[in-house]
């Protein structure tokens, strides 16, 4: 992603969420050089993920399909790419948060292997109030596919 992504990329966030981040979260992201991809089918831009390499670990921050086009596969493909990332760079855990009540994020996610561990609180913002989101995590230097659990260690 590039800044000159930020506009589409834009433009899908705000199609997809509620509570979108905004032009200066995209923008600050890049310039703190953080893991930062499109995706990019038949010229156009319809997916992208930001995600922050922290000590031994990798957070991913914002993982988006343009919501036309979901439930086709393509987030599971950002998704390995965020995995694939971590794994070249030789880190241990995978770390995100998703929203309670988006089921479908959090069975794509159980799919491809992570682990919901905890909860944190009234994190997001929400119509109406707050909602909790749901910590999920995943050791990246296991086989793909490998069973892991909230008490595994790394």
């Amino acid at each position: 992603m590039s800044t000159a992504d930020v506009a589409e990329v834009l433009a899908i966030e705000k199609t997809a969420y509620s509570h979108p981040w905004t032009h200066g979260n995209f923008i600050d992201s890049i310039a703190a050089g953080y893991l930062a991809e499109v995706l990019v089918v038949d010229g156009e831009l319809v997916g992208y993920f930001v995600a922050m390499v922290g000590v031994e670990e990798l957070h991913l921050l914002n993982i988006t399909v343009a919501p036309r086009l979901q439930r086709r596969g393509l987030g599971r493909l950002l998704l390995a790419a965020v995995q694939a990332h971590g794994r070249h760079l030789a880190l241990e855990t995978l770390w995100l948060e998703v929203r309670a009540g988006n089921h479908r994020a959090r069975a794509l996610y159980r799919d491809c292997g992570m682990a919901e561990i905890g909860l944190r609180r009234s994190y997001y913002p929400a119509v109406g109030g707050r909602e909790d989101a749901v910590v999920m995590r995943m050791a990246l230097n296991r086989a793909p596919g490998a069973a892991q659990g909230a008490g595994d260690a790394d």
